[in-house]
């Protein structure tokens, strides 16, 4: 069963990760999706793996309110239509405290990870009340745990949590519905990455597979699923969900025992 047939998807930071599982799982399930990413290269990679006529690839950055004005204008010329608004885009770095995070770099977090959603529904919302859509924003389960040496991201996952609230009781009035996902550890590229330049990474990958009671850290499609259904007609009273796909990582105590974790390009372990 297609969940999204004849849907079209404005989904960002598509091109890797959970965005990229994202962009498959919803393209496999009917819908035509429009990519936006600020990474050329990125960009460019994904859609020689990754491209027909149901997918179109935007460079844009969704901090920039001209970039996702145009974006959005974009898409709908492309699809003539706009039925849901998935915001993944989001950085994670820096890997410090509050007060050794510089001004610039708060202010980075801070327009990526929430000013971008305030700028995607800004324009696009008046699409999604025609379409009656939704939207859908990734958070974190640090957003309501916290996280240490994670400062900024910990704040703005917490600050879309409740920003996703509000914006249910705004919009539904339209029958918008909004929610968002809240993973722990997933296997990314980026994760691989640190993983691999551990001192031990066999003890990290036991480590990030602990910390989930299901007794794994997940690859990116099991994020997907549970996008796809919250984006799908199936969740079609459901709202302000902050939906936990962590495996249980939130569940009783757990801390990692093995040799010290270290940053690498500015990054620590991400959930």
């Amino acid at each position: 069963m297609q969940l999204l047939k004849n849907k079209v998807v404005f989904l960002t930071g598509g091109t890797e990760g959970i965005g990229y599982e994202c962009a498959q799982a919803y393209h496999k399930a009917g819908a035509k999706v429009s990519i936006i990413t600020h990474k050329a290269q990125s960009l460019h990679q994904c859609r020689m793996q990754f491209f027909n006529d149901d997918i179109h690839y935007i460079l844009a950055d969704v901090s920039v309110s001209a970039d996702v004005q145009r974006a959005i204008n974009e898409t709908i010329s492309r699809f003539g239509k706009i039925d849901i608004i998935h915001n993944n885009a989001g950085v994670s770095s820096p890997s410090k405290t509050v007060c050794d995070t510089t001004e610039e770099e708060w202010d980075k977090v801070f327009n990526v990870n929430v000013k971008g959603i305030y700028h995607t529904t800004k324009f696009g919302i008046e699409a999604l009340k025609a379409s009656k859509g939704n939207i859908l924003n990734s958070s974190s389960l640090v957003g309501n745990i916290g996280q240490e040496l994670h400062a900024a991201y910990t704040a703005t996952k917490g600050a879309v949590n409740a920003l996703t609230k509000s914006m249910a009781l705004d919009y539904a009035e339209h029958g918008i519905r909004v929610n968002a996902v809240a993973p722990a550890g997933v296997w990314t590229p980026m994760l691989r990455r640190w993983s691999n330049q551990q001192p031990n990474a066999a003890h990290i990958k036991n480590y990030l597979d602990e910390i989930h009671p299901l007794g794994y850290c997940p690859e990116g499609d099991v994020v997907a699923d549970a996008c796809l259904f919250l984006a799908s007609d199936q969740a079609r009273f459901i709202t302000g969900c902050i939906l936990p796909v962590s495996g249980g990582a939130e569940l009783g105590y757990r801390k990692y025992m093995g040799q010290p974790l270290q940053k690498v390009d500015d990054q620590k372990v991400k959930l």
